[in-house]
């Protein structure tokens, strides 16, 4: 039986080895390409295809399903299992909201225990035959003691597409009562970007557009958008730390961990204190589900 750590984030879906964004479009008929599209209970479905909206519950609608079945058939082809075969799955909630929701999500993975599909032609038969679920941000340290011992306290701040969360993190242990989920996410500098450039040059860029520049990668594009895309980058990341220490988080004062996919874009602009440490494998989380997801099942044999 093998473990799939899956990381449901707004802005991507993510596995050990996979990526991809957690877009769905529902099709009641074949499209054209085999591109990211799953077939289930006769509807089409493409993954991969826009982006998910921020919502309080990620069980109120069958996407984040269909995304988890999109993650099992890529990990199963990367990794070369079986394509008929049980699986567990090892994912996360934030810690602001894990002993809220863990229950509902739980079941609501469960709620398909053996399923029928295809994936960009090729089909599956999997039996989830069980979920486990960890705090995001801090599993994906917890099994790292270089990481997680190296000071008395820290602060983890995991900068997703639509939400910042943040934790103190004392002897070892995550402070429940300092967590807090910023509604800043990259997004949020994505969009006014792409506003200030309309606004000042009368273009309309796209979001993968301003991604690429942030992330400091080649763009054919205008020097002067790339100007306002460096600056609206510096300014959401002097941004994101003035709200952090309103939050009661000093940056200045206590060592920081960076992750998810947006430390990565705020990686160049970052101020130049020597507290402050990007992880910047943005499938941290879903290799830290399943390593402690393993350490459980182990520990219940």
């Amino acid at each position: 039986m093998n473990i799939t750590g899956i990381d449901h984030g707004f802005g991507y879906t993510k596995t050990a080895h996979c990526s991809f964004p957690s877009g769905v479009v529902e099709s009641e008929y074949q499209p054209y390409t085999n591109k990211g599209v799953l077939k289930f209970e006769n509807k089409y479905y493409i993954c991969g295809s826009g982006r998910q909206g921020l919502t309080k519950n990620k069980a109120e609608d069958d996407n984040y399903l269909i995304l988890t079945l999109a993650a099992i058939a890529k990990e199963i082809e990367y990794r070369g299992w079986e394509r008929k075969q049980s699986i567990i799955i090892a994912a996360g909630l934030p810690l602001t909201s894990f002993g809220r929701e863990k229950e509902t999500f739980e079941r609501y993975l469960l709620s398909l225990p053996t399923v029928k599909f295809e994936f960009e032609g090729k089909k599956y038969r999997i039996h989830i035959a069980d979920v486990k679920l960890f705090p995001q941000g801090y599993t994906a340290i917890a099994y790292q003691n270089k990481l997680l011992n190296c000071e008395p306290s820290q602060i983890l701040v995991d900068i997703g597409s639509w939400t910042v969360d943040c934790m103190m993190i004392n002897n070892a242990i995550p402070d429940a009562e300092s967590c807090r989920s910023l509604e800043l996410g990259i997004i949020r500098c994505v969009e006014k970007t792409q506003e200030e450039v309309r606004r000042s040059l009368g273009l309309s860029i796209t979001a993968p557009q301003v991604e690429q520049v942030l992330l400091d990668r080649e763009c054919s594009i205008d020097k002067h958008v790339k100007n306002i895309i460096l600056e609206q980058g510096e300014a959401y990341t002097n941004l994101l730390f003035k709200t952090l220490s309103e939050s009661g988080f000093d940056t200045r004062a206590v060592p920081t961990l960076i992750m998810g996919g947006g430390a990565l874009v705020v990686k160049q602009f970052l101020p130049r204190y020597k507290t402050i440490t990007v992880i910047d494998d943005i499938h941290a989380n879903a290799k830290g589900y399943e390593i402690v997801a393993k350490q459980v099942l182990d520990d219940e044999r």
